[in-house]
């Protein structure tokens, strides 16, 4: 097991890097996990993991399998300058991003589009619900939050290592959604009708746009449908990590 005891380290300045900075992540196609349970997640995704590091005093789980897996140990002081929560549980693992090739796109027939969702806490409620729903992937459009963002990791809770997430342009992917015969529901007011009364086929993307403007118009414009989950109480509209959940699970039963 390699120890680092200075925070001079190279490999302990693109850790922080990674922790807070989207450029660092994005050049580098690395992350960092912190905490048991992502830290498990991630050693399942075989060759994921570039090495998991430990604080002072934590021992790893008996039953993890971490053979050939480089194994580094950390002072507790190198430990606060890479942990990004409060109580760290002092376990991490510097992770590649899950990468794909464009001939598995075809593959892919249940789509949740994301359109400039700003809240990295929301994004990853909707990756983790996604996963949970069955989707296929995850496309993520130009002005939403990084996946990679520690925030958005964390509320994913793992499921970055188990469905497909890619950045792109929406109209380009709800193009080719279209193309190949999908059906495209859109989520807005205008022109929508209540999501009970559409059911589609089994094959579907979902657009979901920003927390206070919604989906582009352009891309509503393109759906077959818009729906809209009708408010019973005083609300005026649900968070949209919530209204995501309400529609992929009623939709992803066909």
């Amino acid at each position: 097991m390699k120890r680092i005891e200075s925070s001079q380290n190279a490999l302990v300045k693109h850790w922080k890097k990674l922790v807070t900075t989207r450029k660092e992540r994005d050049l580098s196609k690395e992350f960092l996990v912190e905490g048991f349970h992502l830290v498990e997640e991630a050693l399942k995704s075989n060759g994921t993991i570039l090495a998991l590091i430990t604080r002072d005093g934590v021992e790893i789980p008996q039953g993890w399998s971490i053979e050939g897996v480089k194994l580094v140990e950390i002072t507790e002081a190198i430990a606060k300058e890479i942990s990004e929560t409060e109580q760290s549980q002092g376990i991490y693992a510097h992770c590649r991003q899950p990468e794909h090739a464009e001939e598995d796109y075809s593959a892919w027939k249940k789509l949740l589009l994301i359109d400039a969702v700003q809240d990295p806490g929301n994004v990853g409620t909707m990756i983790r619900t996604a996963d949970a729903a069955g989707m296929d992937a995850v496309i993520l459009g130009m002005g939403t939050a990084d996946s990679y963002n520690p925030k958005t990791v964390r509320s994913a809770q793992g499921s970055h290592f188990n469905i497909p997430i890619v950045k792109g342009d929406l109209i380009e992917w709800t193009a080719k959604a279209k193309e190949a015969g999908i059906q495209v529901l859109g989520t807005g007011l205008k022109n929508a009708v209540n999501h009970s009364d559409i059911w589609p086929q089994d094959e579907f993307a979902l657009i979901v746009g920003n927390e206070g403007s919604g989906v582009n118009p352009d891309l509503l414009e393109m759906a077959d449908n818009t729906v809209k989950i009708p408010m019973y109480g005083k609300a005026e509209s649900l968070n949209v990590a919530v209204a995501t959940g309400i529609l992929l699970y009623t939709y992803s039963k066909v």
